[in-house]
């Protein structure tokens, strides 16, 4: 017997709508196997189309450009947020998932630990300094966030857009730990090997 992946339902992915059973299986033929968060988001739908089209929206945005025209944060910023933030909401879900994402996409096999364990202590460079600190702010205490704090960003080398990227990616993903904490939600053992080499 296997422990379940959520406290909630989980549908069988042969009786999903059409255009969500493709893109989890896609995600499987791409990953080897699918995150168990599209698998507990699947049981509502409409949530999961919602929830994916944000998630796109912050996390893929503008990619296919070079970086001159890009005018956004880089990959592995955006999962270096992700894992600083769900590392103080303590969403172990989160943590190890977008880990592994932040492994491959920094090319560093030990970045996801040092930043969740400690992003101050981490080795990062003066902007993932400030993008960090913004974000766990966000994430936290929202209600405290001053001009003083858009200011560290911009005298860090952010621009607005990015620095909109970083509130936004730090409030998506606040509310998707709080999810992944109060369904009991599960990490694949896969992610754990992700990155490493």
């Amino acid at each position: 017997m296997t422990t379940p992946i959520s406290a909630f339902p989980i549908p069988d992915i042969a009786t999903l709508p059409d255009d969500l059973r493709a893109r989890i299986l896609a995600v499987q033929e791409k990953s080897g196997f699918v995150p168990n968060i599209f698998l507990a988001l699947a049981w509502r739908p409409e949530e999961f189309r919602a929830f994916m089209a944000y998630h796109d929206a912050l996390m893929n945005k503008r990619e296919g450009l070079p970086a001159a025209e890009r005018q956004s944060l880089t990959a592995a910023e955006r999962e270096m947020i992700v894992v600083a933030i769900s590392a103080a909401n303590q969403c172990q879900y989160c943590v190890v998932a977008h880990g592994a994402i932040l492994r491959v996409r920094a090319k560093d096999p030990a970045i996801s630990e040092l930043v969740g364990a400690n992003w101050r202590k981490a080795p990062l460079t003066p902007r993932g300094r400030a993008i960090l600190a913004f974000a766990t702010k966000v994430a936290a205490e929202a209600h405290l966030v001053t001009e003083a704090d858009r200011a560290a960003l911009r005298d860090a080398g952010l621009t607005q857009d990015e620095a909109w990227d970083v509130a936004a990616i730090a409030a998506f993903f606040s509310m998707s730990n709080r999810l992944a904490n109060a369904i009991d939600l599960k990490p694949n053992a896969e992610f754990q090997a992700i990155g490493r080499a």
